[in-house]
C-alpha cells in the first residue's frame, strides 16, 4: 500500500485524515445530498465503502434497523468477492479469520446397504489457478463490521443513520434543481424528507425502494423447505471440517459447511414435506440430521443461529427506474435482494449482491464527480440483470439436482455439475456484453488470457523499483480509476512511443484528467516488461510510468513490473503476444474493457472518450 503522498504523519496509515468540513457536519439527516443508500446489508455497505473514498460526494446511508447486524445469515465468500475486498484493502482481515474451503466431499447411500452413507468422491473446491484467493466462509456480520470500520476511517468519516425507514421515493423529471429525487423517511425521531441526485435501494427482499419505482420480484416459490442452523457439534462424521454434500436413501439431504473458528458448523437440512411438516426447532433439525447421516451421529452442544426457509427464485425486470422509452436516464437503483432472490445452498446471494454494488459504485462516483457521462448509469441494469438471471438459472438447476430423490439422478452427474460450474460459484465467470464500457473483441488475439468483458485475472510479477513479488491485479484499488496495463513489445519500441503519447497534450490522460487532480486519478498507467527485473533499469523507464503526484510532487515508483522468475511468465500465462505487446484497458471494477495494439493511439482515445468527459 502507498501512503505519505501528502506529507509524513505518524499513526495508523489506514486511517486517512478527515476531509475538510467533516468535523462540522450536522448530526442529523441533511435536507439535500448527492446520494442516498438505503440499507446496510452486503450490497449497501460495499456501495457505501466505495463512495466514502470520495469526500467531494455527499452520501447519506440509512438503515431501518436500530443497530448494526450482530449475527448474519450469509456466510459463503466467493473467490471473486475476496478479490473485491482486496481492492477495498480488507482481504487480509477476511482471510485471517475465515474458514478456507479447500475441498468438497460427496456422500451417497452405500450400494451394499442403502441405509448407510459412504463417501463417493472428494474434489478441490475451485480449480487450480482460478484466483489467487480461496473460497472462504465467514459470518456476514463480520464482513459488515469490517466495512463499517472502513467507513469510519475514510476521509468522509461516513456515518450510518440507523432507525430510519423509507416510506416513499419520488422522481420529478421536470426538476431543474439537480436534486430531482425526493425520499420520505420515518423513524423514532419522527419523519424526514431528503432531496437527492440519486438513490440506491439495498433494502432487501421487502424493498420499499423497489415498490416505490414500480418494480416487483417475479418468479417461483416451491414447497421445498430447508432448515439451516449454525451449531457447535460433537460427531463421528469424518468430514465435519470439510464442505460436504450428503444424499441419503429416502431420508433427505444435507449440505455441511464448516465455519470459521475451528468448531462451528452450518447444516442445511432438507425437510420432508410429510414427515417434517409443522413446527421445526433446532432439536427437531438435529433429529433429522441424525436420520440422514446414519450410521454417523451428531450431538449439538450449542446453537448460534437457526432458521427455516423455502426455496424460491425471483427476479425484477430491471434494476432502475428509467422508463422503457428511454426518455430519461435512471435516478433510482435497486441492488442485491431488492432485485433478485434465490436459494442459499449455492452460496451466491451475498456475493452477487456485493457484485451488484461493486458494478454500480464506480459508475455513480464517476458521474457524480463529473468524470463520466451520465449515460454510463444505464449500463448497470443492462449488465447486472443478465447476471442475476444466469444465477437464478444455475440455482434452479443446482437445487433440483441436490434435492432429486434417489434413483432419479445419477450421483456422478451432481458431482460433474458441481465441478463444471466451479467458475460460476467462484464469481469469476461473469462476462459483460459489449457496451459503452466494454468494447468488441477485434484485438483479443493480442491477449487471449484477458477476455474482454471478464474480470482482469491477476498473475504474479515482480515490481521493478523494489524487486518485490506482487500480484499484478492488486494494483487496482477502489479509487474509481481506470487502469491501462501496457504489456511491452519485444524491443519496447511501441511501448515507449505510447508512453510519449500519454504525456503529450493529445493524450487521453490530458483530455480526461481535471485540473489539479493527480495524473493517475482517472487513468492509471502501468507497464509490464518482458525482461527480468534486473535487466531493466529504473532510469530507462519513461516519464509516463513515473508520474509526479500530490502537493509535494513525489514520484510514484511502483508502476512498472517484470515477470516473476519463480512463477509462470505472465506473458505466457495470459497469452500476451510477445512481438506486438498490447494495452489491456481495465474498468474501475476490474473488468477488462478493451484489448488494443500499443500503437492504436486513436482507437484508445476514441474508446475512452465515449465514456469519460473532457477534464
Amino acid at each position: 500500500m502507498q501512503f505519505y503522498l501528502d506529507g509524513y504523519r505518524p499513526g495508523d496509515p489506514l486511517v486517512q485524515p478527515p476531509a475538510p468540513g467533516v468535523a462540522g457536519r450536522p448530526a442529523g439527516l441533511p435536507e439535500r445530498t448527492d446520494l442516498v443508500v438505503v440499507g446496510t446489508g452486503p450490497a449497501g455497505m460495499v456501495l457505501a465503502a466505495q463512495l466514502a473514498r470520495f469526500p467531494d460526494i455527499e452520501t447519506l446511508v440509512v438503515d431501518r434497523r436500530d443497530a448494526a447486524l450482530e449475527v448474519g445469515q450469509a456466510d459463503g465468500v466467493a473467490c471473486r468477492t475476496v478479490e473485491v475486498f482486496e481492492a477495498l484493502g480488507l482481504a487480509d482481515r477476511l482471510l485471517a479469520e475465515a474458514y478456507w474451503v479447500n475441498e468438497v466431499a460427496f456422500w451417497r447411500p452405500d450400494p451394499d446397504d442403502p441405509t448407510r452413507i459412504v463417501r463417493t468422491g472428494r474434489v478441490p473446491d475451485t480449480e487450480e489457478g482460478l484466483s489467487e484467493f480461496p473460497h472462504v466462509i465467514v459470518n456476514q456480520a463480520r464482513m459488515l463490521a469490517w466495512l463499517r470500520e472502513d467507513l469510519a476511517r475514510s476521509p468522509s468519516r461516513l456515518p450510518v443513520h440507523h432507525g430510519w425507514s423509507v416510506t416513499d421515493v419520488r422522481v420529478d423529471p421536470e426538476d431543474i434543481s439537480g436534486h430531482p429525487v425526493t425520499v420520505h423517511l420515518t423513524g423514532t425521531g419522527g419523519t424526514a424528507t431528503v432531496r437527492a441526485r440519486y438513490v440506491v435501494g439495498c433494502d432487501g427482499a421487502r424493498s420499499a425502494v423497489r415498490t416505490a419505482i414500480g418494480q416487483e420480484l417475479r418468479g417461483d416459490r416451491t414447497d421445498q423447505r430447508w432448515g439451516v442452523m449454525d451449531v457447535l457439534p460433537v460427531t463421528d462424521f469424518p468430514d465435519i471440517r470439510l464442505k460436504a454434500t450428503v444424499h441419503s436413501h429416502g431420508e433427505g439431504n444435507i449440505l455441511i459447511i464448516p465455519r470459521e473458528g475451528g468448531y462451528l458448523v452450518r447444516f442445511y437440512i432438507e425437510l420432508d414435506g410429510v414427515r417434517d411438516a409443522g413446527e421445526v426447532d433446532p432439536a427437531r433439525l438435529t433429529e433429522i440430521a441424525n436420520r440422514i447421516l446414519h450410521p454417523y451421529t451428531v450431538e449439538v452442544r450449542d446453537v448460534g443461529w437457526w432458521s427455516v426457509y423455502e426455496i424460491g427464485q425471483r427476479l425484477c425486470d430491471r434494476f432502475d427506474d428509467a422508463p422503457d422509452d428511454g426518455s430519461r436516464g435512471p435516478r433510482v437503483f435497486i441492488a442485491g435482494d431488492a432485485c433478485h432472490t434465490h436459494s442459499a445452498k449455492a452460496g451466491q446471494g451475498m456475493n452477487v449482491s456485493m457484485h451488484d454494488a461493486w458494478n454500480l459504485g464506480w459508475k455513480l462516483a464517476a458521474v457524480l464527480r463529473g468524470v463520466a457521462r451520465p449515460e454510463l448509469l444505464a449500463t448497470y441494469t443492462a449488465e447486472r440483470q443478465v447476471i442475476a438471471q444466469e444465477l437464478i438459472d444455475f440455482d434452479r438447476r443446482f437445487a433440483a439436482l441436490f434435492s432429486a430423490p434417489p434413483g432419479e439422478t445419477d450421483p456422478e452427474e451432481f458431482e460433474r455439475y458441481f465441478v463444471q460450474q466451479g467458475r460460476f460459484t467462484a464469481g469469476t465467470a461473469t462476462h459483460y456484453a459489449p457496451s459503452m464500457t466494454t468494447a468488441a473483441t477485434d484485438h483479443q488475439e493480442l491477449a487471449t488470457g484477458y477476455p474482454v468483458g471478464m474480470r482482469f485475472h491477476s498473475a504474479r510479477v515482480v515490481r521493478l523499483a523494489d524487486a518485490k513479488p506482487v500480484q499484478l491485479g492488486h494494483a487496482a484499488r477502489a479509487d474509481g480509476a481506470w487502469r491501462l496495463y501496457l504489456f511491452a513489445d519485444r524491443d519496447t519500441t511501441r511501448l515507449r512511443e505510447l508512453c510519449e503519447h500519454l504525456v503529450s497534450p493529445a493524450s487521453p490522460v490530458a483530455a480526461h484528467t481535471p485540473d489539479g487532480w493527480d495524473p493517475d486519478s482517472v487513468l492509471d498507467v502501468r507497464a509490464v516488461f518482458q525482461q527480468g527485473h534486473r535487466e531493466v533499469t529504473v532510469e530507462s523507464v519513461p516519464p509516463a510510468l513515473r508520474p509526479r503526484k500530490g502537493p509535494l510532487g513525489l514520484v510514484d515508483q511502483e508502476k512498472v513490473y517484470c515477470p516473476d522468475p519463480r512463477a509462470e511468465d505472465v506473458f505466457d500465462l495470459r497469452g500476451v503476444d510477445r512481438d506486438a505487446g498490447c494495452v489491456v484497458v481495465v474498468r474501475p471494477d476490474q473488468h477488462v474493457a478493451h484489448v488494443l495494439p500499443l500503437d492504436a493511439h486513436g482507437e484508445l482515445s476514441a474508446f475512452l472518450g465515449g465514456v469519460l468527459l473532457t477534464g
